[in-house]
């Protein structure tokens, strides 16, 4: 029953409504305080004009989170790959897809980066320049082309048409074997994807078996470290992979594996 439950609030949050946080918000002592608050403002407001009250925005389930949420996947690969790309100090450094307002912030922080993507972005930010490209498909021109490359929570989405790529079955294959490509030897490749048991959920994203992973990479790169963050959020940095981390997954249903592989 609880698998069931799990499945389907994941299933509405695809959709855009969280349901958890609805009935948080539905309980009565978030609205009764709300309530109160309202009347107690309007009373010290008494009839002073600095401020009219507008239309009403009730925020109900804020109260009592907490000041902040530092856990999960985006929050830590962001953090650790962009502080690890400040130590190595690359030529030049080109992202795959990741997470504009996380990672290619905090590297556009202390250095310029090159970012792709197969979506158009019409902003201009300092220190980011921005590709269109699809990397199932490589333009000759990303051969040879940088010392250093990330792609962190992107290529598991590859073809799956999440993101108005082209349905590829094989599309995580292609885009690796391009980023390898693109990558001069001796290069750097930073790159994250979910670990867990191996399946598509689609049209949401892969999930990799950290085997599979290993033997995709073994051709091109040698692996210099491995982290991962766990289903519970929480982060591990530079763990042994053991036989026993391989076959479990880290003990991950839906983790998220952090490789910096180094290629030959």
């Amino acid at each position: 029953m609880k698998s069931l439950l799990k499945n389907i609030y994941k299933r509405l949050l695809y959709y855009g409504f969280d349901a958890r946080r609805f009935l948080e918000a539905l309980s009565p002592n978030k609205t009764s305080w709300y309530e109160r608050d309202f009347l107690e403002l309007k009373k010290q407001k008494g009839s002073d004009q600095t401020f009219s009250f507008g239309t009403p925005f009730p925020i109900l389930t804020d109260k009592d989170d907490q000041g902040g949420v530092m856990k999960g996947h985006y929050f830590h690969q962001d953090l650790f790959i962009a502080r690890k790309i400040h130590e190595a100090n690359p030529q030049k450094h080109v992202d795959i897809g990741s997470r504009t307002d996380g990672f290619i912030a905090h590297v556009a922080s202390y250095r310029q980066i090159e970012l792709l993507d197969i979506r158009p972005i019409e902003s201009a930010v300092r220190n980011i320049s921005f590709r269109q490209a699809n990397l199932m498909e490589l333009p000759e021109d990303l051969i040879n082309y940088t010392d250093s490359i990330s792609s962190l929570h992107a290529i598991e989405h590859f073809g799956l048409g999440r993101y108005g790529d082209p349905i590829d079955y094989w599309g995580y294959l292609k885009a690796l074997k391009n980023i390898a490509m693109m990558v001069k030897q001796g290069g750097t490749c930073y790159f994250s994807v979910p670990i867990g048991p191996q399946r598509i959920e689609f049209n949401a994203h892969r999930v990799f078996s950290i085997s599979y992973l290993l033997s995709l990479f073994e051709s091109e790169y040698s692996l210099k470290s491995f982290s991962y963050v766990n289903d519970d959020g929480d982060f591990f940095e530079d763990i042994a992979l053991t036989d026993e981390y391989i076959a479990s997954n880290c003990n991950c249903t839906y983790g998220c594996g952090i490789f910096i592989l180094t290629k030959k």
